[in-house]
């Protein structure tokens, strides 16, 4: 690798939209690193494809919820590559409870909110101290449509709209250094994290409000992140940016019309 070439860190990159931006990134010809937890074959394979493809990748394991192992991680990158230029902070770090909070307990909606912020707080201290040294970075971090939807899980909505919150502070603290920093924010995609979840009724409820006329696909997510995390969004900062599909406006057009697909009024 050369010394002029640009690092990416992404976090929980093994799998699913993780996995689709750091390809995405290899071809934008940054050097991926591809952190996963547990998912040791699933990354490699990431890595083998990104190579395929004639980028330049390595994968790295760490538990981004502990302060400790995020230190290794962010030591052996800048240690090795003397930068780190994009942060994709993507990392599942808790299964949200889909209870109603008369049945959900203290522990599992704390689990939730808990695992979002610490997997982004010690990954963004460490990483952002860098950036400011360089004068220069991007963070970008995988938000949700759930942080402003109701009806899925409460604890989930409540972990996404405090890292909007957050995202919007370190934007503030960040940008006299020339870093810019937004969040993602995905409508429904089609992964294997929502396998289970995602029934018939509700695929076809959520096809019938997509643009594309399907759920979205990780590759969908993939492509916007890596343009947020290059220089494509360079001017803008603070922003949670919806990538859902047109899902927000076509339900508010099919309310509007019967709950019904029709034509232009």
């Amino acid at each position: 690798m050369g010394d002029t070439q640009r690092v990416a860190l992404i976090s929980g990159a093994s799998r699913g939209i993780g996995a689709a931006t750091a390809r995405e990134l290899g071809r934008r010809g940054y050097h991926v690193i591809v952190n996963y937890r547990g998912s040791a074959d699933a990354a490699a394979a990431v890595v083998n494809g990104i190579e395929a493809d004639g980028g330049t990748a390595q994968a790295v394991q760490a538990d981004v919820c502990a302060a400790d192992q995020v230190d290794a991680l962010v030591d052996a990158v800048h240690g090795e590559h003397g930068r780190i230029d994009a942060l994709v902070c993507n990392a599942n770090t808790a299964q949200p409870p889909f209870e109603p909070l008369a049945a959900l307990s203290w522990e599992s909606f704390a689990a939730k909110v808990n695992g979002e912020l610490s997997g982004v707080f010690f990954l963004t201290q460490r990483v952002l101290a860098i950036m400011k040294e360089q004068r220069a970075g991007r963070i970008v971090y995988v938000s949700s449509t759930a942080a402003d939807t109701l009806g899925g899980s409460i604890a989930h909505s409540t972990a996404k709209a405090a890292l909007n919150t957050f995202s919007r502070h370190i934007a503030g603290e960040a940008g006299r250094y020339g870093i810019t920093v937004n969040a993602v924010a995905p409508g429904a995609v089609d992964t294997d994290a929502t396998a289970g979840v995602f029934n018939d009724g509700l695929r076809q409820y959520l096809k019938e409000r997509s643009v594309f006329d399907r759920l979205l696909k990780p590759e969908d997510l993939g492509r916007a992140i890596a343009l947020v995390a290059d220089d494509g969004f360079g001017a803008a900062t603070g922003q949670v940016i919806r990538v859902d599909g047109g899902l927000d406006v076509l339900a508010q057009k099919l309310a509007r019309t019967g709950d019904r697909i029709s034509g232009d009024d």
